[in-house]
């Protein structure tokens, strides 16, 4: 178990420093979108228009099972292969595991709405803003373009960040491998939408669920960064916005990383908003605070982020260094 944490924290470094470079994937298939591929193609072949909605609702059971058996024996196989190659299978455990962290990645995108809002305007940071989110970008002046910046950082470090790594400590390779795998087939089949409504039940209950703790101790975090960035006023904020509002989030899950960055930059967030062009009405996550969200919280948050992401690299190291001085 100490070796596993050790892996986890100097994979979380690796991810920090590399993260995704643009060469390698550019020439080889990332691993989540050979996951996407095989959703997919479950997708395809087992949803099928015609079925009635318990039949829909037992094939998305059927694939979303197969789907994390297939990546868990994966997991299975890349630790048997690794251990047989002593310290190089190490090695390779670190890389892999760092390839589906995203810590690096998501504060490159992040920070390039800032960026795009500071040089650009309006327009470029409308179109910065639509790569990390699903609403539609022509209905965001600036504060909204910031709001839905700083919600994908706040989700996002839960979901890309704590959880992954969160489920690699407790299940290693297979526990990561299945995370992801759940997590994408969310983001892809996990839609209220009339075609997944019922065949993507499964993936997206399954999901809260894989979630449930990451989220949870991804406030913790927020909250913990923004007393060391700012001291106890902005933690009590971020502390009473989680306990106040993170359960009026659609989510189960998204409102409590969301709710800790909105009390700890002093923000609203979230709040009435459009996807496509369907309008989605939902209260504000810590209303008392300002609506009018600059680049500059968007570049705090950011900071929040980092610090927040040492934290939880201090969290998993901690656990390694007791084991090897044991």
């Amino acid at each position: 178990m100490a070796m596993r944490f050790l892996i986890l924290a100097l994979a979380l470094i690796l991810d920090r420093l590399i993260g995704d470079p643009d060469r390698l994937w550019g020439r080889l298939p990332h691993p989540v979108v050979l996951f996407g591929k095989a959703i997919d193609r479950c997708d395809g072949d087992l949803n099928d228009d015609g079925d009635s909605p318990e039949t829909r609702w037992r094939h998305g059971v059927f694939a979303i099972a197969i789907l994390l058996a297939a990546s868990a024996f994966v997991g299975l196989m890349l630790t048997a292969i690794f251990y047989s190659f002593g310290v190089a299978g190490v090695v390779l455990e670190i890389v892999t595991v760092a390839i589906f962290l995203a810590q690096k990645s998501l504060s490159e995108h992040v920070g390039k709405v800032a960026n795009a809002l500071r040089a650009g305007g309006l327009d470029e940071g409308r179109h910065a803003v639509s790569q990390i989110v699903g609403r539609d970008p022509e209905t965001l002046d600036a504060p909204a373009i910031g709001r839905a910046a700083i919600e994908s950082l706040s989700e996002n470090f839960s979901d890309g960040v704590v959880a992954p790594a969160f489920w690699y400590a407790i299940l290693g390779l297979p526990g990561l491998l299945a995370y992801k795998m759940l997590n994408t087939a969310d983001s892809m089949i996990g839609h209220k939408d009339e075609r997944h409504l019922h065949f993507g039940r499964a993936a997206a209950r399954l999901d809260d669920a894989a979630n449930w703790i990451p989220a949870r101790l991804s406030a913790v975090l927020i909250v913990l960064s923004a007393a060391i960035r700012l001291g106890p006023t902005s933690a009590r904020s971020a502390a009473g916005a989680v306990l106040r509002d993170a359960g009026l989030h659609r989510s189960p899950n998204a409102g409590w990383p969301e709710a800790a960055m909105a009390g700890a930059l002093g923000v609203a967030l979230a709040g009435p908003r459009s996807y496509g062009k369907t309008p989605v009405m939902e209260p504000y996550l810590n209303a008392k605070g300002r609506a009018a969200v600059a680049v500059s919280d968007i570049d705090l948050a950011l900071k929040f982020y980092s610090g927040s992401c040492f934290l939880l690299f201090v969290v998993t190291a901690l656990p390694a260094l007791c084991g090897m001085l044991a």
